[in-house]
């Protein structure tokens, strides 16, 4: 049997800022298996956003074990955890990140950039994504130039350019009107059906309602651990 895509077992993140300890996440069992539709929930101040951020590999654990595809994460280099971020995980962003002055298809670019991927390929990839999420006919035009729903899809396409084995959103919806956020919502579904991992951090249950499985994260511990009746 394969290795879950995911594994965390007893992960605790402890701040210390200097007069007190904070103990953001006080001991995470989760797994993760490729394919997933997982939504992550949890009132502000839960841990929710400290558990995407070690899963993203943005932070590390202060205690216990998180793996990737059976690899311990705290033993991998810096450089291997910078290519983890740029070619194993897609971020999505509340607002966006993308470059203003860029164009969509350099925005969605980059990532391939950044990994030393030649120039023809890029774009052409870049391209395909864009097809991909409903902008093919936007690849010239600036962020400015698009609404919030656009913007946010541009960033998936962006996300996406890598053909990562994991999408992972922050409340991805946070910043769109009803129908912007659904049209979202669909991409993602859309993506899942065709096999894609899906992590989606939100507070929003008509969001999370997308996902086949919901996590809710409360005090940095695993309150419920719920999957859809097929």
């Amino acid at each position: 049997m394969s290795d879950p895509l995911i594994l965390l077992a007893g992960v605790r993140k402890v701040y210390d800022t200097g007069e007190v300890a904070v103990e953001a996440l006080r001991g995470i069992d989760l797994a993760v298996e490729k394919g997933e539709y997982l939504a992550i929930m949890g009132p502000s101040g839960s841990g929710k956003s400290t558990l995407m951020h070690i899963v993203g590999c943005l932070d590390t654990p202060t205690t216990g074990s998180f793996k990737l595809e059976g690899d311990e994460v705290a033993n991998l280099s810096a450089g291997r955890l910078a290519v983890l971020r740029n070619k194993f995980i897609g971020f999505v962003f509340q607002n966006f990140n993308l470059l203003p002055r860029a164009t969509l298809l350099r925005n969605v670019e980059l990532p391939l950039l950044y990994g030393g991927v030649g120039r023809e390929e890029r774009r052409e990839r870049a391209r395909e994504v864009l097809d991909q999420v409903g902008l093919g006919d936007r690849a010239k035009h600036l962020p400015s130039q698009l609404s919030g729903g656009q913007r946010q899809r541009a960033a998936i396409a962006r996300a996406l350019v890598s053909s990562p084995a994991l999408l992972l959103a922050d409340e991805p919806t946070g910043n769109l009107d009803q129908t912007s956020g659904g049209e979202v919502m669909d991409i993602f579904d859309a993506l899942n059906l065709c096999g894609q991992t899906v992590i989606i951090v939100t507070h929003d249950p008509n969001v999370a309602a997308h996902a086949h499985r919901i996590v809710r994260i409360v005090d940095g511990l695993v309150s419920v651990d719920e999957s859809k009746a097929a």
